[in-house]
């Protein structure tokens, strides 16, 4: 029996327990079921707030203007009843009420009377010691409907473009803050029933237990609608047992594969033909290097994006999927339930991809692999925890000792860092001398073809300026890119022909190869008006 059978059922049975009831109320039964959905109520005749209140409804006037007929349930007052019949009788007039079940009245009430949409105020980020606007906000999250706190947080989060929602449980409260542009800041407080309906939608959607005393990891994913276009939004969500409670935090992928383009990610021309160049090729090892949270993946997948035409195959190993891309085939590696990237790899070789993205370089199995793998036909890209490209280098050799191989399969290593943009209402100033003695010692040997559009003599620079749209002073945030190409001088480090290896060494000789370092290109995005140096100095 399907859905719809049983509500039918369950309607009949209703509907026969309403005929036996008006007998004993001494009201005349009527089954609205053939018309609920087509005649009208008359308008004007009782107020809306009577009708909610006595669940009594104006059916429609009967053979004259004299004769009206009302539709009443179980619940309505029977000294009602005999009241509004008493009081049309003293006004010559006749009215006969009719007894409906519960279900029809509320058929009637949606189509009289429907549900206005409520629109709640939108969530505000709130600044350093801005107790209000949390308070707020708090206040706001506890008006939201009992079934709409959940989806309401989320759609919330995507609007201010945040990449992460915390829920943090306290001595006395549920505090959520949100990662926007990198920073979390605190947005509200909830109480505990709240929190724990957060928690139960959240455990029925990404599968994982409010009862756990272990970490959790799992996946949603939610349609959000906003003005008239839909986007798919990836949600990874991590639990862990506390002091106090299960905290939460879920981490949002805006998906949209337009957007994984190289050509969006700000890069300079110079930047893109280098990555172009070593993608084009049909074999060798692009490493990513950085943080979490410094946009390794989103490159990685724009990278992927660039080589996706008919003529290649390639395939992902990924822990877990972040986004899901057409034409690619893309491979989960569960590493908390015993699977590795190493073995994931091994397996997908046989099926002969062109291209293999791996989601990251953890140990020596899976480097020796990637590395054997790229020299034998295969392109392949990974991510990898290193501070910078020349660091990367020492923490590999680390990892698998001095391997002549290695250095004839690595050809590009990239280290990234996101800094927040400054917004339009950015204010203009002259650099102090202590920032201007520091801009020129890292600028110190950079090209004068690359220093030529700046006067470093007379230096100008931007400070943020917080309004009621931009309450930081900042407006989304840019790539910092530090590329390092793999010449002969960098292998003969890494093969070992050289006795000295060490991370400042390899920088020296990169930059004299015309390298320019994470700190550098941070500078020329201050020069530029694009960022502050705190900012630089804050995530560089």
């Amino acid at each position: 029996m399907d859905e719809s059978e049983i509500q039918s059922k369950r309607r009949e049975n209703e509907e026969q327990a309403t005929a036996q009831r008006s007998q004993i109320l001494g009201l005349p039964y009527l089954d609205t079921r053939e018309f609920e959905n087509e005649i009208p109520l008359v308008n004007g005749l009782l107020d809306i707030s009577q009708m909610h209140k006595d669940f009594i409804l104006p059916l429609q006037k009967g053979g004259g203007d004299e004769h009206f007929q009302f539709m009443v349930t179980s619940q309505t007052p029977r000294s009602l009843i005999e009241k509004m019949r008493q009081d049309y009788l003293d006004q010559g007039e006749r009215a006969d009420f009719f007894l409906i079940s519960l279900s029809a009245y509320k058929v009637f009430m949606l189509r009289y009377d429907p549900p206005k949409e409520i629109q709640y105020d939108d969530i505000k980020i709130a600044g350093e010691g801005d107790s209000e606007t949390i308070a707020s906000v708090s206040q706001t999250l506890a008006t939201v409907s009992t079934e709409k706190v959940f989806d309401f947080l989320i759609d919330q989060a995507d609007k201010l473009g945040a990449s992460d929602i915390h829920i943090e449980n306290l001595r006395g409260e549920i505090r959520i803050r949100m990662r926007v542009d990198g920073l979390l800041h605190p947005v509200a407080t909830i109480d505990r029933d709240r929190y724990r309906v957060f928690m139960g939608e959240l455990s029925s959607r990404a599968n994982v237990s409010t009862a756990s005393n272990k970490p959790q990891s799992g996946h949603m994913q939610k349609d959000i609608t906003r003005d008239g276009a839909t986007h798919l939004l990836n949600i990874r969500v991590e639990t862990v047992p506390t002091m106090y409670g299960q905290d939460a935090v879920l981490r949002l992928f805006n998906f949209d594969e337009s957007l994984l383009n190289l050509d969006l990610l700000g890069l300079s021309k110079e930047e893109l033909k280098e990555i172009n160049e070593v993608i084009s090729h049909p074999r060798g090892l692009v490493l990513m290097v950085g943080p979490t949270g410094s946009g390794k993946s989103t490159t990685l997948y724009s990278m992927l994006n660039a080589l996706n035409t008919s003529d290649k195959k390639i395939i992902t190993l990924e822990d877990p999927i972040e986004y899901g891309i057409t034409g690619i085939s893309q491979i989960p590696i569960n590493t908390n339930s015993g699977e590795s990237f190493a073995d994931g790899l091994r397996s997908v070789l046989r099926l002969d991809p062109d291209v293999v993205m791996v989601g990251e370089i953890r140990d020596a199995d899976t480097a020796k692999t990637a590395i054997q793998a790229s020299i034998t036909g295969h392109l392949v890209l990974s991510s990898f925890h290193a501070n910078s490209t020349s660091a990367a280098f020492s923490r590999m050799i680390d990892l698998i000792g001095v391997n002549p191989i290695f250095s004839s399969s690595i050809r590009l290593v990239i280290a990234q860092r996101l800094v927040r943009k400054l917004a339009n209402s950015k204010k203009q100033r002259s650099a102090t001398e202590a920032e201007a003695r520091y801009i020129r010692e890292v600028m110190n040997g950079v090209s004068e073809e690359i220093l030529a559009n700046y006067d470093l003599d007379n230096l100008t620079l931007y400070d943020p300026v917080a309004t009621e749209a931009e309450p930081f002073g900042y407006n989304g945030r840019t790539v910092i890119m530090e590329q390092l190409i793999v010449s002969e001088d960098i292998q003969a480090f890494i093969r070992g022909d050289v006795a000295e290896i060490n991370t400042d060494v390899i920088e020296k000789t990169a930059k004299a190869n015309g390298m320019l370092t994470l700190e550098q290109k941070g500078v020329l995005a201050v020069l530029r008006g694009e960022t502050t140096l705190e900012e630089i100095s804050r995530v560089i």
